[in-house]
């Protein structure tokens, strides 16, 4: 269903892209149909930059899509791959692919809506910075959204040429994080960055997220061999940066990363976050199974081995506190994904009974 394909820069393989099994499962009727894949490179409201096999295109999303995506999170976002026709330099978008992954939170400013990030991501490369940016409860959000949406975690601490307490801080999110994999890196003298050069796998689509300010440009920058992301130097009153970044967008380097660079997230709200919360906390989560009583809260029951790890020292209290805030945004998110699901669910039947008794005073 193509006509008169011109491409805009180098063409890719799907291999290049990211390209598997899981997609091809999906994609290979719709081939039979004449149908193209691509993946989406950056989200523009309604406009797409699509890498495919055409190379890099301009797109847009059909009609029937636009009419029958029930969300705004259910429209191509960047690291998808979509299903589309080609025609010259356009590419109409039918359909996006079964997600294998995605990086979601709850939107900021809005009501129960979900923001997803970026999608199909390998790892999420999670920067943060030594300096003022530094936050512990900030770093088990970022946790707690990669398990949820089933991606590997990787932690790089940056400008750690700025810390007098450095052995401090990796002992924190050693704590914090026992178990994922934690990189040093020094923006100024780039010492680090060959250690995170070498755990890059290959064609796997690695996602970097941060605060504004803590470096994340200059890793791009770094990765890919040249200057693609502007950078702006930080506040030095109070470590602020400005959003360097002002949109997700895929890049593939020359060695066969793909990497996904996000803005600065101002606000982390999390979005579905039962499993990657007891995943981030598996530590207290293991304390519980101690407790006297099966159905403990760990605030004032007695023989609660929680509380009991506090009073030893064994677990901090910033740690315990962090878990039991986590905990009520999980309950009041669930209760208010429920109260609209049931309320829409009860306008449908009013909808229906409507149309029906309509029909019924038509005969």
């Amino acid at each position: 269903m193509h006509q008169n394909v011109i491409a805009l820069k180098t063409n890719f393989t799907f291999e290049q892209l990211g390209w598997n099994n899981h997609f091809s499962q999906y994609f290979t009727p719709l081939q039979a149909q004449g149908f193209e894949a691509g993946r989406i490179a950056i989200e523009n409201r309604n406009n797409y930059v699509v890498l495919s096999t055409y190379g890099e295109l301009k797109g847009e999303i059909s009609g029937k899509l636009q009419y029958t995506a029930q969300s705004e999170a259910e429209f191509p976002k960047v690291g998808d791959w979509v299903v589309m026709q080609v025609f010259d330099q356009q590419a109409i978008i039918h359909e996006v692919l079964p997600r294998q992954t995605k990086f979601t939170r709850r939107a900021a400013g809005k009501a129960n809506e979900e923001q997803v990030v970026a999608t199909n991501i390998d790892a999420l490369l999670i920067v943060q910075s030594v300096d003022q940016n530094y936050s512990l409860r900030r770093l088990e959000r970022y946790l707690v959204m990669a398990y949820e949406g089933n991606i590997e975690p990787v932690i790089v601490l940056s400008k750690v040429d700025l810390a007098d307490d450095l052995p401090q801080k990796l002992q924190e999110v050693s704590t914090v994080a026992p178990e994922v994999p934690l990189l040093t890196v020094s923006n100024q003298t780039t010492d680090g960055y060959k250690a995170l050069e070498n755990w890059l796998p290959p064609q796997k689509t690695i996602a970097v997220v941060g605060s504004s300010g803590v470096g994340k440009s200059t890793i791009i920058n770094h990765l890919l061999g040249e200057s693609k992301q502007e950078t702006q130097a930080i506040r030095s009153k109070d470590a602020k940066g400005r959003h360097t970044t002002t949109r997700r967008e895929m890049h593939i380097t020359s060695t066969g990363n793909i990497l996904i660079d996000t803005p600065g997230m101002r606000e982390l709200q999390l979005w579905e976050n039962q499993d990657g919360l007891s995943q981030t906390f598996a530590d207290i989560e293991a304390l519980a199974e101690q407790c006297h009583f099966k159905d403990c809260k760990h605030i004032t029951e007695i023989k609660c081995a929680v509380l009991k790890a506090i009073e030893e020292g064994t677990l901090t209290e910033a740690r315990y506190q962090s878990y039991l805030k986590l905990q009520r945004e999980t309950a009041y998110l669930e209760a208010s994904t429920d109260f609209i699901r049931e309320k829409n669910e009860r306008f449908k039947r009013i909808q229906k009974a409507y149309r029906q008794q309509m029909k019924h005073h038509k005969k």
